[in-house]
């Protein structure tokens, strides 16, 4: 933790952003600011309870997988079908195919996106996945989709024979003092990976701080800095083809953003992990916007706040 003192222009850093959020009314909940030797500065809006952090789920699921490697349970460049078997009447085509890395960067081609009610209502989401025939070659296209990120949490459980959530608790969730986080199921019991973990403001602030320290909390390794390195990697990255600049490009689980060398975590309704190397900060922002893009909060965040790092 932090020693140093405060001085009164950090207790002024967040009040632009602040003023901007409520005359724009981006539906953010809380601020809380890290700034590497400096003290952490936060503000909440609401009263801090546990929220669906929606796809920000995604990258703690990158993070597992990170971890699992360097268990030597698997390789990022595995296939899919080394991993997890075949169900009845077989892989569909073309997914014997699929590599690990396509279903971390949502390349894969399969078509079920896990978005559809009868996709997430599935009594065998795994099977169904594994029995759907690809539309597009892996590799070739980005979708965006949770079905992807959902199997990648299947093969740690089919690894480990834990699910995601059970077997991250001593490993990820407990050394940061998260110590009961609620993670959505499928029917059949599976951790979805993609979406569904609930965290409070300040827990989820945790994960931005690792982030930035690449792995490390308070001196102790948790994932891999050389993997923390590789999900935001130039080699990681792949083209979106959104029209939006802030969601340009994703990576491993993260996504690239207009200022210069930021990275971010991404969920629904504004919930952001902002890694800014080159200030040595990272901003974790929980909010609940409808009906507007999230990328609005961004852009406040570049005009009022990072020209003050």
């Amino acid at each position: 933790m932090s020693t140093a003192a405060a001085t009164p222009a950090d207790h002024l850093l967040l009040l632009p952003l602040r003023q901007r959020i409520l005359e724009q009314h981006l539906g953010v909940r809380a601020l809380h600011l890290h700034r590497t030797g400096r003290p952490e500065l936060s503000h909440r809006f609401v009263e801090d309870t546990a929220e669906n952090v929606f796809s920000v789920s995604k990258t703690v699921t990158a993070l597992a997988l990170g971890i699992a490697q360097a268990e030597g349970l698997l390789q990022v460049e595995d296939l899919l079908v080394d991993h997890l078997p075949a169900p009845v009447g077989g892989y569909g085509r073309g997914v014997d195919g699929v590599r690990l890395r396509h279903l971390l960067t949502m390349t894969s081609g399969s078509p079920v996106l896990g978005f559809l009610d009868a996709e997430r209502e599935h009594e065998d989401l795994t099977a169904h996945l594994l029995a759907t025939d690809l539309t597009a070659a892996p590799g070739e296209q980005f979708e965006y989709s949770n079905g992807s990120i959902f199997l990648l949490a299947r093969v740690i459980e089919e690894r480990t024979g834990q699910t995601l959530r059970d077997w991250l608790m001593p490993r990820l969730f407990a050394p940061l003092g998260i110590l009961n986080p609620q993670w959505f199921t499928t029917r059949d019991g599976h951790t979805w990976g993609a979406t569904g973990l609930h965290l409070k403001s300040g827990q989820l602030a945790r994960l931005g701080r690792l982030l930035l320290d690449r792995g490390a909390h308070e001196g102790t390794r948790l994932v891999p800095a050389d993997w923390i390195d590789a999900l935001h990697a130039d080699d990681a990255w792949v083209a979106t083809g959104d029209p939006e600049p802030e969601a340009a490009r994703y990576g491993f689980g993260v996504w690239d953003c207009t200022a210069d060398g930021a990275w971010r975590a991404d969920g629904a309704y504004g919930q952001f992990l902002l890694v800014l190397p080159a200030q040595q900060a990272v901003l974790t922002v929980t909010s609940h916007l409808e009906g507007r893009a999230g990328a609005e909060i961004l852009r406040a965040v570049w005009e009022e706040l990072l020209p003050l790092l």
